[in-house]
């Protein structure tokens, strides 16, 4: 499974690169593998800020720039949430994009309902939004079906590195 993380890290590296742009992670369920993945592509830290296992609440409430008023309109686990990771980390960090990511790993479920094997991802950044050029998002959830923690550990991280590379090469070539 360590093959599609580095292709789709590979992927991302090259749009980041070739536009000079940069991303964080904000990931929970993954652990630290969508970050370890885009580390490992050499020239990181041209595009890479850094990433965040946000595994906790109390984690996300210690960064900057958390909108405590929109936080406790949502619940983990949601498109939403990943959404909110997403650009909460791109402006934490500072960066052009927010990569976000939360689920339930397994073996068992979350405390919300999800079964093992839900998870959401979300990027967040330029030319995504309503207007050409301004700030948007874009989100999907995956249900793998698998109680195997360490699968959904690297399916969470590959569709999450998988989203960046598909926002990043569906947008005009860097100029």
């Amino acid at each position: 499974m360590i093959e599609p993380l580095m292709q789709h890290a590979g992927r991302v590296a090259v749009q980041l690169k070739a536009r000079s742009q940069t991303i964080a992670v904000g990931e929970s369920a993954a652990g630290g593998l969508i970050t370890a993945a885009l580390l490992a592509v050499p020239g990181a830290s041209a595009y890479c800020r850094g990433g965040l296992v946000i595994y906790t609440r109390n984690a996300l409430l210690a960064l900057k720039a958390v909108d405590l008023a929109r936080l406790a309109t949502m619940r983990a686990s949601t498109e939403a949430y990943a959404c909110f990771e997403a650009h909460t980390l791109r402006s934490h960090f500072e960066t052009d994009w927010g990569l976000g990511e939360t689920g339930a790993a397994g073996p068992t479920g979350n405390k919300y309902g999800d079964a093992a094997g839900h998870v959401c991802v979300a990027v967040a950044g330029p030319g995504l939004g309503p207007v050409p050029g301004t700030i948007g998002e874009r989100s999907r959830t995956l249900e793998t079906g698998s109680i195997d923690r360490l699968g959904n550990m690297q399916a969470f991280a590959a569709a999450a590195l998988l989203l960046m590379a598909e926002t990043l090469e569906g947008l005009p070539a860097a100029g």
